[in-house]
């Protein structure tokens, strides 16, 4: 069947209980701390094993760290004594020998088990985004630049990997530490001192939480300053040669230097918010040690506290200095994290523009389409307005029409590339499109567009993309179909020359014939060609058309061509204009008709005669 048109999930189950996060970025005064932790909670529950294991050794990290100033205290008490012998401080400097290296063994176990727990959060997420992506139909891409989703995929993502990882280190680490120095503090040395050197802490709490606000509002800013210098990268780098051709560089220069002028301010916003963390934590444990010196000096005056003591006593407060620090951290990467959750999760929480809830398998190519109504975007008009037409396996259909007439919609609505409004509208064996799998209907169509993509690969890797498993006779023969064998034995390295990003070594007619032959290897039963052949000569036209005749292997075959001369021998032919069709028939009867079909032809034919001559 020949049909001619011519003319211009993924996300995990249990990710569905969270509760998410207002999206709102706007809405700073109403952070939660504990709100990205809640989110990601389906990850911690299903990770807890390890969780478990890498905050057991945190725990004993923490716990063995008290020890350490417990030892000093006790040692320099015992150095003060008369006559010193080795003894009195042997155990003292076996104790610390031994802590150190245990917290050393420890610190190794709990850096791999949760950064590597961490890691996996990263891959797990970019597999849904991914996901999330192949479940979007043209609507979607419509409305969302690719610079954009590359900039969620990559840098958001790290931001909540970073939350996840050392976040949780942050915290419970911070957290633990915090405790168990104050007990030591309290309970072993003195809680009047105790007391005293706490007076700070207030403050420095009431910094961390202004702080932690601003970095919250400049990161988001900054993610949406990133996102805009990656889409305009990406950009910049697909016209490269156009912009030279154009000599534009001078104006793309200016507008990158912008971009990136205002990125770079957004990223400066945020390093001079987070770089108040640590004047504050130094001002509040500096005011800290200096009432400690002056109210335990005169404890130790007054008999109230040893030498020992004090010295031990203002161990345990240096290493407060960590959990402060930890704490702020934590409030940094948090609100980082919270960020670029909120970009990530509006997306994984998009639906499918195009579901996939059938339950049938592809079995012919009849489509049956009545009435068909569609607008790609609300309220517009209808780019495709009353069309009906019935196709049958084997046949050969044209469809003719000038540019924007909705010839590529039409076939992209076949494909369930764009959902129709009424799912009754389309038919396939009887049935609407949403009763089959996605991915059965999808296989059924070998698809070359208007654009062909090749990927960054070799040209007997494009010709198999289909069929990867094919052998070099197999893609010779393709390729022989497409008219574009020839050539391939020409290049430098035959079936093994790369083609560059996008086919960027490849003239337009070379990359349109490996997208042909990439669709002749497939050997799915409709082949679509939407306007494939416009960049080969009427030569090469006429031989890959013959070709398809021999090898069609009674295939339904769709062609969109702006040369009539491609429709000659389809079994119907249908003539668009805006959105509506004003011709149904066979070539001859079109010619007989004296319609648009009938004058386009007459004027093709007119130019074909003068270029011969």
């Amino acid at each position: 069947m020949l049909l001619v048109i011519t003319g211009k999930n993924l996300f995990p189950a249990n990710i569905s209980t969270v509760n998410r996060c207002n999206l709102q970025p706007c809405a700073f005064k109403d952070i939660n701390f504990m709100g990205l932790f809640r989110d990601l909670s389906w990850f911690f529950r299903d990770q807890w094993r390890t969780y478990t294991l890498a905050l057991m050794m945190l725990a004993a990290v923490a716990s063995l760290n008290m020890l350490i100033p417990w030892l000093v205290a006790q040692a320099v008490d015992a150095l003060s004594q008369t006559p010193l012998t080795l003894s009195a401080v042997e155990p003292f400097l076996l104790g610390l020998g031994g802590a150190g290296v245990t917290i050393y063994a420890l610190r190794i176990g709990w850096r791999r088990v949760l950064f590597g727990t961490a890691y996996r959060l990263g891959h797990r997420l970019r597999k849904s985004f991914y996901q999330r992506l192949l479940g979007q139909g043209q609507a979607f891409y419509a409305a969302h630049n690719t610079g954009d989703l590359m900039a969620q995929a990559t840098n958001d993502i790290d931001a909540i990997e970073v939350a996840a990882g050392e976040g949780i280190l942050s915290g419970f680490d911070g957290a633990l530490t915090f405790v168990l120095v104050l007990v030591m503090m309290f309970a072993v040395i003195d809680w009047r001192l105790t007391l005293v050197a706490l007076i700070p802490f207030p403050v420095m709490a009431w910094g961390f939480q202004r702080i932690g606000h601003s970095i919250h509002r400049y990161f988001h800013q900054a993610l949406e300053r990133f996102s805009e210098l990656n889409d305009h990268t990406q950009e910049s780098m697909t016209g490269i040669r156009l912009t030279r051709v154009m000599g534009l560089e001078s104006i793309h220069g200016e507008r990158f230097d912008q971009i990136s002028e205002d990125a770079a301010r957004a990223n400066y916003a945020v390093a001079r918010s987070e770089a108040m963390y640590e004047p504050v934590v130094f001002l509040c444990m500096g005011a800290s040690m200096l009432l400690t010196l002056t109210y335990g000096g005169y404890l130790v005056v007054s008999g109230s506290l040893s030498v020992g003591e004090l010295t031990g006593f203002t161990l345990y407060l240096v290493q407060l200095i960590w959990p402060m620090f930890a704490f702020g951290w934590l409030l940094n990467i948090i609100e980082r994290g919270s960020a670029a959750w909120k970009r990530v999760d509006r997306l994984l929480q998009t639906p499918d523009s195009i579901p996939d809830e059938g339950t049938h398998e592809f079995t012919a190519p009849r489509f049956e389409v009545t009435n068909l109504v569609f607008a790609p975007q609300a309220g517009s008009p209808p780019a495709l307005d009353g069309v009906s037409l019935r196709l049958e396996p084997g046949q050969r259909l044209g469809i003719a029409g000038p540019t924007g007439a909705g010839k590529s919609l039409l076939l992209q609505l076949l494909m369930r590339y764009w959902e129709s409004p009424d799912p009754t509208m389309i038919q396939l064996e009887g049935r609407p499109l949403n009763e089959y799998r996605l991915p059965s209907l999808r296989g059924a169509f070998a698809y070359v567009p208007q654009d062909p993509f090749l990927f960054s690969l070799t040209v007997g890797e494009n010709i198999a993309l289909y069929r990867p498993d094919a052998s070099d006779d197999e893609i010779m023969e393709a390729a022989r179909a497409a008219a574009i064998d020839q050539e391939i034995e020409h290049f430098p390295y035959g079936l093994d020359t790369p083609v560059g990003e996008r086919g960027i070594s490849l003239s337009g007619g070379q990359r349109q014939r490996l997208a042909i032959a990439r669709a002749l290897l497939s050997k799915a039963p409709i082949l679509v060609l939407d306007d494939t052949l416009s960049a080969v000569d009427t030569r090469t036209e006429r031989r890959i058309l013959e070709q398809l005749e021999r090898h069609g292997d009674n295939r339904t075959v769709l062609v969109v061509s702006h040369r009539l001369s491609a429709l000659s021998h389809c079994d119907r032919i249908m003539v668009l204009a805006h959105g509506e069709c004003i011709e149904s028939g066979s070539h001859d009867e079109l010619l007989a008709a004296d319609g648009w079909y009938a004058r386009m032809w007459t004027y093709q034919q007119l130019e074909a005669d003068l270029d011969a001559h």
